[in-house]
């Protein structure tokens, strides 16, 4: 039986706690996230007010829960894009090799070179759903790198013995990628993958810290702490919950990142 670190298993614990709260925001009870008073601007945390009340009254612990809501969509949502893309791009390269990767390690290199943020607000600047087009914008940002990792350990599998085998005993390609060299790729980047959604919750937030993601009234965690900032020594805990709820995630994430990483070295060393 595997054994788990202490750390590992209050990280799986917060981010499933997370997960259930957002997915049941609505129904859960709690204020309206966008209901203002000012009989309770810059409220302090309480009993009835966990996290406090921002400058407009607005219940800071409701704003978090449904701020969250974006951030994991977005994050989530840009990873499986660059997942699927990337992944699909580097398996490509690394198995075929030819004319087929010296195409696509050009296109990689074309978008690696080209300003990430610069993208990012030409694809906000576009009509559309705010949401869709940051989670499009980030997810083309991350398939470079994603596809740099598949060719890589593509290129790696691709000289085993199991692969050799296959071709000699007349694999076509489409089989041979499915059935033997994906299930070896798959917990690499899956290992990468909650990479990329620690930089997308992260991103995200510096995005609506600047006003480049979901417009308001909409609550995301970056727009609450720039729009709380002036009142950080007056009211910090406007700021400082939500700024507190997004680094416990990202570092939950980043630890069963590192564990899964740590299985699969281990796993390699084994075999």
């Amino acid at each position: 039986m595997r054994r788990y670190r202490l750390s590992v298993v209050l990280s799986v614990a917060w981010l499933l706690l997370v997960a259930l709260a957002t997915l049941t925001a609505t129904w859960l009870p709690i204020e309206d996230p966008n209901k203002q008073s000012l009989l309770n601007m810059l409220a302090a945390p309480s009993i009835s007010r966990w996290f406090g009340a921002d400058s407009l009254g607005r219940d800071v612990f409701s704003r978090t829960i449904h701020g969250f809501r974006i951030s994991l969509a977005v994050s989530f949502g840009a990873a499986a894009v660059g997942l699927v893309f990337g992944g699909a791009l580097g398996i490509c390269a690394g198995y075929f090799r030819g004319w087929s990767e010296r195409v696509i390690l050009i296109g990689v290199n074309i978008l690696l070179a080209f300003p990430p943020l610069v993208l990012i607000i030409a694809m906000v600047a576009y009509p559309g759903d705010a949401l869709l087009k940051v989670v499009i914008a980030l997810g083309i940002v991350y398939i470079p790198t994603v596809t740099r990792v598949a060719r890589a350990n593509t290129l790696l599998f691709s000289e085993k013995e199991f692969v050799t085998a296959a071709r000699a005993a007349g694999m076509s390609d489409a089989r041979l990628v499915v059935r033997e060299l994906l299930p070896n790729l798959v917990p690499v980047l899956l290992t990468y993958f909650l990479l990329l959604v620690a930089v997308g919750v992260l991103a995200e937030a510096g995005l609506s810290y600047l006003g480049l993601s979901v417009p308001p009234p909409t609550p995301t965690l970056g727009q609450m702490m720039a729009s709380e900032q002036a009142n950080a020594l007056e009211a910090p805990h406007a700021v400082f919950f939500p700024a507190g709820m997004l680094f416990l995630t990202i570092f939950a994430l980043n630890l069963i990142g590192e564990e899964i990483q740590r299985r699969i070295d281990g796993r390699a060393g084994t075999a």
